[in-house]
């Protein structure tokens, strides 16, 4: 007889771990259904062990540059054995830690891969046996994973992913990164800063298409300038293995070039991700996907079933941790009588290159095109003091103000600590404030932060706003 739960949540991500959590402290009976990565990918295969070895690449980075800051210069030699072993440490420990906590909360944790059987009865495949189980409320959490285009000879080629990628115990010799989104500029620079040849090709005539082309274009010569080469505009139309240690790839340029040859002796595959959809039997239930397979929910997070719910990167919403445990925010708030949607959320993101990119708001080209009339401010790092003492001067700040109330529309910030400098904006955006507010504040000297001084002032927004007529005028 199948055993019935107030709750049930297939998924241990960021949303459901933290749900079930909540709702066994509570008092409800609550399963999660986790089919192998205690924690979610985030601690396992993403977020976690990929900055982990971002910070070493780092190091290596700065060992190298020692000499230019009045020290000894010493050799780096980095090990993808011990770079991997202390990744796994710090995974480990998180994943300990996560199960420590679900034991703490009193959830029931089944190992193992739940398919609907009906609206609200699951079958869960474990090691061991089948075991049958219906709920209340069922919560769908099962993220996505690294997509595979089709690519004829790919699969021979035993194509790295964003995981896989991570589990090497030696450095490649000629690394080649096929797709330009964060994910694939992230691992080109460590890499690189492991001392592997990189070439990163992409579809895109822009990395990170999603940003302003003179941001892109900054990190594009930024990451040029580390040795990383670049084939934008080109496709992968064929891959060959020749040998154990080398790839034949067959491109085809859109701009132009013709048809290309390279070589390499490993491909990551970084364009794009799928959802994990495919294996549930949402049919069975009557939930309804979208041409991609993401489960199709409203501002509420309800699939077109009552009382199932789809959180994290599988309803097909922006593809963070962060926007994950909010998606759990709205479900527990309303679940207690809240009123709480997706509406006008503020999602900051930041993509972990040195120098990181931080951005929250409208980019130049999306607040045009929403019909803004906007002043446009730019700064570069290197005017920043903080920047200058730390020998961190790469990139630039830039923000997009409304010409009409002076509200910041939103801000990328392209520098050292770009990640937290950007959230000082978006708590100014969530506030309602004017650009003032940031332009007059008083920050410590000589910090990062004093850049809003300057990126505000009424030198910076006017030198930008006469370049900003002509672009609206095109």
């Amino acid at each position: 007889m199948a055993e019935h739960y107030d709750i049930a949540v297939i998924g241990g991500g960021k949303a459901g771990k933290t749900l079930a959590m909540d709702m066994a402290q509570s008092g409800r009976k609550t399963i999660l259904i986790e089919r192998s990565m205690i924690g979610g990918s985030c601690i396992n295969v993403a977020c976690i062990p990929s900055k982990t070895m971002f910070r070493s690449a780092k190091l290596a980075q700065l060992m190298r540059e020692s000499e230019s800051f009045g020290l000894n210069a010493v050799s780096v030699n980095p090990s993808m054995e011990n770079i991997r072993a202390h990744k796994r440490g710090i995974v480990d420990a998180m994943r300990n830690a996560n199960l420590a906590k679900f034991q703490e909360s009193g959830l029931t944790l089944l190992m193992g891969e739940a398919q609907f059987v009906g609206q609200k009865e699951l079958s869960v495949k474990t090691e061991k046996r089948i075991e049958k189980l219906t709920a209340d409320k069922i919560y769908i959490n099962t993220g996505t994973r690294p997509m595979m285009p089709n690519i004829p000879g790919l699969n021979e080629c035993q194509p790295l992913t964003s995981e896989s990628i991570m589990e090497l115990d030696s450095l490649p010799e000629h690394l080649l990164v096929y797709g330009s989104g964060y994910i694939g500029i992230e691992f080109a620079q460590m890499f690189r800063r492991f001392g592997v040849k990189v070439t990163v090709i992409s579809r895109s005539s822009q990395i990170l298409n999603q940003e302003d082309a003179d941001i892109s274009n900054e990190i594009l010569e930024i990451l040029k300038a580390e040795g990383i080469e670049f084939r934008l505009s080109t496709e992968i139309k064929a891959a060959k293995r020749v040998s154990p240690t080398k790839i034949d790839f067959d491109l085809r340029s859109n701009a132009g070039g013709g048809n290309q040859k390279i070589s390499g002796s490993h491909i990551l595959i970084a364009v794009g991700r799928v959802p994990n959809t495919e294996r549930l039997n949402l049919n069975i239930a009557g939930i309804q996907t979208n041409e991609r397979g993401f489960i199709k929910v409203n501002e509420k997070l309800e699939t077109t079933i009552r009382n199932i719910w789809a959180l994290g990167d599988v309803n097909g919403g922006p593809q963070f941790t962060h926007v994950s445990l909010d998606d759990y925010r709205i479900v527990a708030a309303n679940m207690r009588g809240g009123n709480r949607t997706t509406r006008d959320r503020l999602i900051p993101y930041t993509v972990f290159i040195d120098p990181e990119l931080g951005r929250v708001g409208l980019t130049e080209k999306d607040a045009l095109k929403a019909g803004h009339d906007i002043l446009v401010a730019k700064l570069p790092f290197a005017a920043i003091a903080g920047a200058r003492t730390r020998g961190e001067t790469k990139g630039m700040m830039k923000a997009i103000i409304d010409n009409r109330n002076s509200k910041i529309l939103g801000v990328s910030v392209l520098g050292a600590e770009g990640g937290e400098l950007m959230a000082v904006a978006q708590m100014a955006i969530k506030a309602g404030l004017p650009y003032t507010a940031l332009r007059d504040a008083i920050f410590a000297h000589p910090t990062m932060a004093e850049g809003f001084n300057q990126l505000f002032s009424p030198e910076a927004i006017e030198e930008i706003s006469e370049e900003l007529e002509t672009v609206a005028a095109r």
